[in-house]
């Protein structure tokens, strides 16, 4: 929780990042750890010590619970939206109310604080002071991390917004101010993502580092696991996209598409494997027997799903896909079990769950793919259709090129003779089939086309809800509610 975080002093607060940083994060850090009773000022006192924090931060990442923390977004939103459909058997009430959009807060509880990472911000905004004041690391150590830092608080922003609604904006480790903070308005909060990610792309490496922040040797193959230049890039296209810049959002797509060297569409079962070159940043899987959160939940095994494993692919997504998608294909995308007669299909987008010994496929955070669609989009806005199709096809063609087995009638391309109207509706079902249960873009798309009511007021009832316009905001928690007297709730909570 925000408030309840921002009690604790700086020092503490560095002191938690930094120890966050040793949890079987060895593979993220090839120098020796700093030890363990750091304080502010020598936590960014050497380069050695400063790069642990950031390392921590994203081990920390990677590491946390799915059900409970921030990488849950995409079981969250796909329960909230038409994507996945809840086990019957399933106990669990806080999946349960996202199922149901029926999230609440109040004193005995509540559903829907699951995403809101203000300690996360907070520890971005520990890093910013505390390397921006050092005086004692180098200029490349130096804009690395500040890079990183200002490119972590967008992100954690993006979706605060689009979670949330107006949300708060601590820019600085500031008790007294932080908790006091009100809401502030989705332009505000937009225009700060942007301004984050612009600084961050000027500091960023144009190359991928390592974890000394040194540029891998030619021989080497390069883990894509700390943000670059590009990365920024491709959250910048898609913040300006949702933010209605259509020019920049088609510029700062068009920078990394264009970048060859680096960056290129592969084939479907290989996008997700660790260093693919769709990658455009990736986490590090570094808990011990799995690689991948995402494909040790969504992956059922034999018996179904279960506790553990609690949700599948809804109809609303299984009809949605094309005759010929070999994204639909078993195997491919999409895999499924047979249990008592019952078949439950999943997605498969990671092939390895828990057991599986870690190494060959990361988290995927940013991908070519997406931005492929959102320079589509962006063009689309801008009239020019014969480029949105281009785009919209070279997706098209991976779906229909790349599978295990032969599909008849393969994909079409789409026909360059459409009206703008039949084009926008064309990119939001390529969104759908392409970025399903992938950090809440189908939830996302619902809400900022304006498709959200119409659609959930038809899939809720049948989840067993009853959906009301409100549900499309999750609930600000109740425990910064009941601390900052300026922090008003969302309505209809």
């Amino acid at each position: 929780m925000f408030i309840k975080f921002i009690f604790v002093k700086r020092i503490m607060i560095a002191l938690v990042v930094i120890s966050m940083g040793f949890i079987a994060c060895n593979k993220l850090v090839d120098i020796d750890p700093p030890v363990a009773n750091l304080t502010t000022l020598t936590a960014f006192s050497d380069d050695n010590a400063a790069i642990a924090v950031m390392t921590g931060h994203f081990s920390a990442l990677s590491n946390e619970s799915f059900f409970t923390s921030f990488t849950g977004v995409p079981i969250f939103t796909g329960l909230s939206s038409d994507e996945l459909t809840l086990w019957e058997g399933s106990s669990n009430e806080s999946l349960i109310s996202y199922y149901k959009n029926a999230l609440f807060s109040n004193a005995g509880g509540s559903a829907g604080d699951e995403c809101w990472p203000f300690p996360k911000i907070y520890a971005c905004n520990t890093v910013i002071e505390g390397v921006a004041s050092s005086n004692s690391l180098s200029l490349s150590v130096k804009n690395q991390l500040l890079g990183e830092a200002k490119f972590m608080r967008a992100l954690y922003f993006f979706y605060l917004v689009n979670l949330y609604g107006d949300v708060p904006l601590p820019l600085n480790t500031d008790f007294e101010v932080n908790r006091l903070l009100s809401r502030r308005s989705k332009k505000d909060v937009y225009k700060q993502i942007i301004a984050d990610l612009l600084d961050a792309q000027s500091l960023l490496s144009i190359d991928f580092l390592n974890g000394g922040l040194k540029k891998y040797l030619p021989n080497v193959i390069a883990e894509r696991v700390r943000p670059t230049k590009w990365a920024a890039a491709a959250l910048l296209a898609r913040a300006y996209l949702y933010n209605g810049d259509y020019v920049n959002a088609e510029l700062s797509a068009s920078s990394v598409i264009d970048n060859t060297s680096l960056f290129g569409l592969v084939t479907l079962n290989d996008v997700f494997k660790k260093n693919s070159r769709e990658a455009i940043w990736q986490l590090q899987p570094v808990a011990a027997g799995m690689n991948t959160c995402d494909g040790a939940v969504f992956i059922l095994s034999d018996a179904g799903p279960t506790e553990y494993s609690p949700v599948y692919v809804s109809k609303f997504l299984l009809n949605s896909f094309e005759a010929g998608d070999k994204r639909n294909v078993t195997g491919n995308w999409i895999n499924s079990v047979t249990v008592l007669g019952t078949t439950y299909f999943y997605p498969y987008k990671y092939k390895l769950g828990l057991g599986s010994e870690p190494g060959t496929e990361y988290l995927m955070m940013l991908r070519l793919g997406e931005l492929y669609l959102i320079r589509a989009e962006a063009r689309a806005q801008q009239n020019n259709i014969p480029g949105s199709v281009a785009d919209i096809n070279m997706i098209r063609a991976r779906a229909r090129a790349a599978a295990t087995v032969d599909v008849p009638d393969p994909l079409p391309n789409l026909p360059g003779a459409l009206t703008k109207e039949q084009l926008m509706a064309a990119i939001i079902h390529e969104r759908q089939v392409e970025l399903f249960a992938e950090w809440g873009h189908r939830w996302f798309d619902l809400k900022r086309t304006g498709k959200v009511d119409a659609i959930m007021s038809v899939v809720t009832p049948l989840k067993g809800g009853a959906w009301e316009l409100t549900d499309q905001v999750y609930p600000i928690p109740n425990f910064d509610i009941l601390r900052n007297p300026n922090l008003v709730q969302n309505a209809g909570y």
